[in-house]
């Protein structure tokens, strides 16, 4: 089952400052395969959303690693998949929130 896509503000915003710091640092390319690898692994998440571990049964949330520094955090729905953070993974992790 193939599923919408939601982007929460804060992952949006989170995607936003990741895209414009890979921009001023590493350039197009670095950038480029960035947004490949989100896209890939957003399709991924579509096709099969349980294929990635539940890192807060409470929240019934799912982390995927995009890269050694940065991970997607989602939510499984009904009909779609909810995108609640895109996390710098060398930060505190007593600073992530999903709301």
């Amino acid at each position: 089952m193939h599923r919408t896509v939601n982007w929460s503000p804060l992952a949006e915003k989170d995607f936003v400052c990741i895209l414009e710091y890979l921009q001023e640092n590493w350039g197009d390319k670095v950038l480029g395969n960035f947004i490949e690898i989100t896209n890939k692994m957003i399709g991924q998440i579509t096709l099969n959303p349980r294929q990635f571990p539940t890192i807060n049964k409470k929240l019934k949330v799912r982390k995927c690693v995009l890269t050694k520094h940065n991970s997607l955090f989602y939510k499984i729905g009904p009909q779609s998949i909810n995108v609640l953070r895109i996390y710098d993974t060398r930060q505190d992790p007593k600073k992530l929130k999903f709301v």
